[in-house]
């Protein structure tokens, strides 16, 4: 038995090292992880639970990156994957060729979605989706006659992703600003003003809303707004009632698309399978990925309006963009099979439960903890704040950094959440787990988050 665990630590041991000196990390502090080394070395999941190489189990409150819906440890969409993989793992979208599990998936898709979305462009990942939304967007408005239309709208606090033109319409600090890769022509407006959006000039915040930006640049040179239906990364902000038909009606209007971000809202992570249904809206170009296939494979992609797509096939020379993996056979295998478990197993259905179990959990811990306020659950898309003094909203001192406290001691007691925004001075602290979770769960999750802010409590104050 000795002799086994010597072995086991020394493989540890060794990867490590490897870790440390090979795999430069993404979303990571590279010099921190050089001179310590990887938090855990993930081995298996099952549930709402992962398993690290040395044993240790903890509840994965976030869904990894909120991308695994299904939970952990499916078996089905393994099987699904392998009996893709054993037949065609791959096949080129390029030139024509196609594939049965990308036609069969789009089809769903389609039947899915809301309102005349009717066309999907497969790609690898959110990133890869918006923008593509945005390169669709532009060449829909040059086939219209309407070159100059090119410029996009976002919000502030805004999460799309970290390719270039993704990054730009970003609006986290730490990624819209690295390595200086922006592109021209794209706005941050001040987010979740309606009446600002329904013309109301009179408002204070009027200088800088979606609508402001459309009037002072001209609605003849922007081509899309785009915006989550729920701010994700940003802090996890559900928009005020009104605010989405609000900006719909703003962009037809002026004649602009509206692109619906859905990478982490889709699927059924509100309660409703694409977050836009909530407020009954049809975007002109809707993203998706993660949920798609829970991220059991890489797959992402864009549901484009019928309108939208009656121009693009008018198009008689080569549509210069796509991807090696748009349209994979194994990941469109696995997105099937994923929507199929969706469905079958009633998943929206337990979300929409389950987000009164959050609920009820988020207002225990408001009512016992003073430091705790501004709680907010759609689904099983949650987030709450914590402030030096709630009454006042007198935030701790930036060098305090009280959510990444409380997660490190959620983490040290074996549930893994995420701090947002902590570089900026916020002490947002977001939860978004399995939507396969229980109510025990539930339960035990915010337990740990009750005993994590008793512990932390005498270190923020």
């Amino acid at each position: 038995m000795t002799d086994q665990f010597s072995l086991k630590q020394t493989i540890y041991q060794e990867l490590v090292e490897w870790d440390k000196k090979y795999f430069l990390h993404p979303t990571t502090v590279p010099k921190t992880h050089v001179e310590q080394g990887p938090k855990l070395i993930f081995s298996e999941g099952n549930g709402i639970y992962v398993t690290d190489i040395r044993g240790e189990s903890y509840i994965d409150g976030i869904s990894m990156l909120w991308n695994v819906n299904l939970g952990h440890g499916q078996k089905e969409l393994a099987e699904a994957a392998k009996e893709q993989m054993s037949k065609l793992a791959f096949s080129s979208s390029f030139v024509s060729y196609s594939n049965e599990p990308a036609i069969r998936l789009a089809e769903k898709l389609v039947s899915l979605s809301p309102g005349d979305l009717n066309a999907v462009f497969y790609t690898s990942g959110g990133s890869e989706s918006n923008d593509t939304a945005f390169k669709l967007a532009r060449f829909y408005w040059q086939l219209k006659g309407k070159p100059e239309k090119t410029k996009i709208i976002a919000l502030e606090r805004s999460y799309h992703g970290v390719t270039i033109a993704a990054q730009t319409a970003t609006n986290v600090p730490a990624f819209h600003e690295f390595s200086g890769s922006q592109i021209s022509g794209v706005f941050h407006a001040k987010p979740h003003l309606t009446h600002c959006e329904l013309g109301e000039r009179s408002d204070p915040n009027y200088e800088g809303c979606i609508r402001y930006i459309v009037e002072k640049e001209g609605a003849d040179t922007i081509a899309a707004v785009i915006l989550e239906p729920v701010q994700g990364s940003g802090g996890v902000y559900i928009p005020p009632e009104g605010y989405l038909q609000a900006v719909c009606k703003l962009c037809d209007e002026y004649n602009i698309l509206f692109i619906a971000d859905e990478v982490i809202c889709g699927f059924g992570r509100t309660g409703t399978m694409f977050g836009v249904e909530h407020w009954g809206v049809v975007p002109d170009l809707m993203t998706f990925a993660k949920g798609v296939t829970s991220g059991y494979a890489q797959l992402g992609g864009v549901l484009i309006k019928q309108s939208i797509r009656d121009t693009l096939v008018e198009y008689d020379d080569v549509l210069a963009h796509g991807f090696t993996y748009s349209g994979h056979s194994t990941a469109c295998a696995v997105g099937l099979k994923n929507i199929e478990i969706l469905e079958r197993e009633q998943i929206v259905q337990n979300v929409k439960n389950m987000e009164q179990e959050l609920k009820k959990g988020l207002k225990y811990l408001e009512d016992k903890h003073t430091i705790v306020a501004k709680s907010r659950v759609i689904g099983l898309l949650a987030g709450f704040e914590l402030f030096a003094d709630r009454d006042s909203e007198t935030p701790f001192d930036p060098t305090v950094k009280a959510a990444v406290k409380v997660v490190e001691e959620c983490f040290n007691r074996k549930l893994i959440l995420r701090a947002l925004r902590a570089n900026e001075g916020h002490n947002i602290i977001a939860i978004s787990p399995p939507l396969t979770i229980n109510k025990d769960e539930i339960e035990t999750m915010i337990q740990i988050i009750d005993d994590s802010i008793a512990a932390c409590k005498q270190d923020l104050m």
